[in-house]
C-alpha cells in the first residue's frame, strides 16, 4: 500500500490515520468519528479488517476515505498447536495429522472392498471355488492390518480431544501455574506468550499506518491501542512528532473471558496495561469509565467523554435515503403494541425476556432490529425456537439492521424500546447506543437496573427499570409505560434533555482533544449546513 497523496481540493488540519478492529460497517461511533473529524478539516483515512475475498477494499464516508484490509491468522495461540507428552503421550501432534490418517486408511478400505468385489463378481460369473477362497485368503491380513491401524488412529485421535478438552479447561491446575508463571517473570510484557495471536494485528496494521505517515493516530478500543503505540514509536524514532489518541470503547477487566481459554483475558488486560502509557489522548465513552480508566492506569489527565449518541443532523446523502417502517416490516398497523430492541443478540443482553413476556401479553409485538447484513448468527435461530415453543413466533419479528443515522425514526413508530441487559461490569458503566436512539426517537423505555442506565432513566423520568432477568418485574415495567406513554415521552420536552445526547456535541469533544494535541494546525473551517430532520417527519418516509 503506498502513502496516500493529499489530493483533496479543501485544505487540511492534519492527517489522521483511525484504526479499528472491525469491518466497520456495523460500527456506528466508528462511522461518526470518521465522518465529524473530516467535516471538522482533517484528512482521515479509517483502517479496518477485511473479512471477503479480496486482498483490500476502499470506500468514503462523507469525506473520510474507509480501507479494509486482511488480517491473516499468522501466530496462533499456542493452545491450538501445543502438544503434551507427559499428559497424553499417545495423543496426535495439534494440526490435521489425525485427520489425514484416518482418510488414508477409510482409502485402503474403501480399495480393499474393491478388490473383494472384484473376486465375487468372477465367482459369480461362473469362476473357479478355489479362486475365489485364495483371492479371499490373500485379502485377509490386510483387512485386519488395516482395522487394527483404524483402531489405533481413532485411539490417538481421541487422546487428542481429551488433551484439547483439558488444556480449555479453566480449573486445569497446570495452566493455572503456567499463567502465574508467565505474569511473575514478564509481568504486562506476559501477553506476548499468553495470547500471542495479538501480533496479527500488528503485522498486518503496522506497516500500512507506517507508509501513510499520520500526524495523529486515532486508535479505537483496546486492539488497535498498541497497534498505535508502535507506530507512534516508529515514527517518532523516525524524527516526525506523531501523536496517539486511545478510544477505550469498554473497561477491558470488565470484558467477559472465554471460558475455554483461560489466558485470554489476563493476556489483553496486560497488553493494555503495557500500552495505555503511551496515549498522548484518551477519549472513552462515560464519566464513570473515564474514572476507572484514570484510575486503573494512572492516567496524567481525566479522559474526555465521547458519548456514542446519533447525530441530530443529517447530510442531504443520508436524507435521500429511505426509511423502512417498522410497523409495516412486522405486519402490525398502529394500535398494535410493539416493544423493539435494536442490536446484536447475545446471552447477556437478555433479549430472551422480551419473547417470554410475549406469553402474557397477548396483543403485544416483539421486533429485534437484530439482523446483519451477513445474516443471523446461531443464537437468533435458539430465540426463533423459543418463539416458537412458546406459541408466540407469529408475534417475534426479527428485521435487518437500518444505517445508524436511521435507527431513531425507524424504531419511533413503537410503543416502547427495550434495553433487557444483565448485570455484567461493563454493562454497568455506561449509557450504550440504544439508549440514545431510543431518546431521539422520544420512545419510552424499559431497562434494567444496571447501574449507569437505571440512574439516568430515573432522573429523567423517560422510562420505567426493571430488575435484570426478572421476569414480573419487568412485565410490570412493561405495563406501567404501556398504559401511560405520553407521560414518558414528555419527558424529552424539557429543554436540553436531547441537545446533550446529540453527536454534534459529542464530535466537538473529539476535536478538541485532536486540536489541544496539535496546537499549531490551522482552526476548524465553518461546517457545512446540514438541516435537523424531526423525526415525526423522518419516520413517514416510505418504505425501501
Amino acid at each position: 500500500m503506498q502513502a496516500v497523496p493529499d489530493t483533496d481540493a479543501r485544505p487540511t488540519r492534519g492527517r489522521v490515520v483511525m484504526l479499528v478492529d472491525n469491518g466497520v460497517h456495523g460500527d456506528s461511533r466508528v462511522q461518526k468519528a470518521a465522518r465529524s473529524a473530516a467535516d471538522a478539516g482533517w484528512e482521515v483515512i479509517l483502517v479496518g479488517i477485511l473479512k471477503g475475498g479480496n486482498p483490500e477494499e476502499t470506500w468514503r464516508i462523507g469525506d473520510a476515505e474507509v480501507r479494509l484490509i486482511r488480517v491473516a491468522r499468522r501466530i496462533p495461540h499456542p493452545i491450538a498447536h501445543r502438544r503434551a507428552l507427559l499428559r497424553r503421550p499417545l495423543a496426535y501432534k495439534p494440526g490435521l495429522t489425525a485427520k489425514r490418517n484416518l482418510n488414508v486408511l477409510k482409502a485402503r478400505r474403501n480399495d480393499l472392498d474393491f478388490r473383494l468385489a472384484e473376486i465375487e463378481v468372477a465367482r459369480r460369473a461362473g469362476g473357479p471355488r478355489w479362486a475365489e477362497l485364495t483371492g479371499k485368503a490373500r485379502l485377509a491380513a490386510p483387512y485386519i492390518v488395516n482395522k487394527a491401524k483404524f483402531r489405533w488412529v481413532k485411539l490417538r485421535t481421541r487422546e487428542l480431544q481429551r488433551l484439547q478438552e483439558r488444556q480449555q479447561d479453566p480449573n486445569a491446575l497446570l495452566d493455572r501455574a503456567a499463567l502465574r508463571l508467565w505474569q511473575r517473570l514478564h509481568g504486562d510484557r506476559a501477553w506476548r506468550r499468553l495470547d500471542p495471536e495479538l501480533w496479527d494485528f500488528e503485522l498486518a496494521f503496522g506497516s500500512v499506518v507506517d507508509e501513510l505517515q499520520p500526524d495523529l493516530i486515532h486508535a479505537h478500543d483496546f486492539r488497535m491501542l498498541g497497534v498505535g503505540a508502535r507506530a507512534m514509536m516508529r515514527a517518532r524514532a523516525a524524527g516526525r512528532d506523531v501523536k496517539l489518541v486511545w478510544d477505550a470503547h469498554e473497561f477491558v477487566p470488565g470484558i467477559i473471558g472465554r471460558p475455554k481459554n483461560l489466558r485470554w483475558l489476563p493476556a489483553q488486560i496486560a497488553y493494555v496495561r503495557e500500552h495505555a502509557p503511551y496515549a498522548d489522548g484518551v477519549m472513552t465513552v462515560s464519566s464513570t469509565l473515564a474514572d476507572l480508566l484514570r484510575e486503573t492506569h494512572d492516567l496524567p489527565e481525566q479522559p474526555a467523554v465521547v458519548l456514542n449518541a446519533p447525530p441530530a443532523e443529517l447530510t442531504l446523502e443520508q436524507r435521500a435515503l429511505p426509511i423502512p417502517d417498522i410497523r409495516a416490516l412486522c405486519g402490525i398497523d398502529a394500535g398494535t403494541p410493539l416493544l423493539v430492541y435494536c442490536g446484536g443478540i447475545n446471552p447477556s443482553r437478555g433479549v430472551d425476556i422480551m419473547i417470554r413476556g410475549l406469553t402474557r401479553m397477548p396483543d403485544a409485538h416483539v421486533a429485534l432490529v437484530s439482523v446483519h447484513p451477513n445474516g443471523k448468527v446461531p443464537i437468533m435461530y435458539e430465540l426463533e425456537e423459543l418463539a416458537a415453543e412458546l406459541g408466540v413466533a407469529d408475534r417475534v419479528h426479527l428485521l435487518p439492521y437500518v444505517p445508524h443515522w436511521q435507527v431513531s425514526a425507524f424504531v419511533a413508530p413503537a410503543d416502547l424500546g427495550v434495553i433487557p441487559i444483565h448485570h455484567k461490569p461493563n454493562h454497568e458503566l455506561a449509557l450504550i447506543t440504544k439508549f440514545f436512539e431510543y431518546a431521539h426517537g422520544r420512545l419510552p423505555m424499559v431497562v434494567s437496573d444496571v447501574k449507569t442506565m437505571a440512574e439516568a432513566t430515573r432522573a429523567n423520568g423517560q422510562g420505567e427499570v426493571f430488575r435484570a432477568e426478572d421476569l414480573d418485574d419487568y412485565l410490570r415495567a412493561v405495563r406501567e409505560v404501556l398504559a401511560d406513554p405520553q407521560r414518558y415521552r414528555a419527558a424529552y420536552d424539557r429543554p436540553g434533555v436531547l441537545d446533550q445526547w446529540t453527536w454534534e456535541a459529542q464530535a466537538r469533544v473529539m476535536d478538541e482533544v485532536y486540536t489541544r494535541l496539535l496546537p499549531d494546525r490551522p482552526k476548524a473551517p465553518a461546517q457545512r449546513t446540514t438541516t435537523p430532520v424531526p423525526v415525526a417527519h423522518r419516520s413517514s418516509l416510505p418504505v425501501s
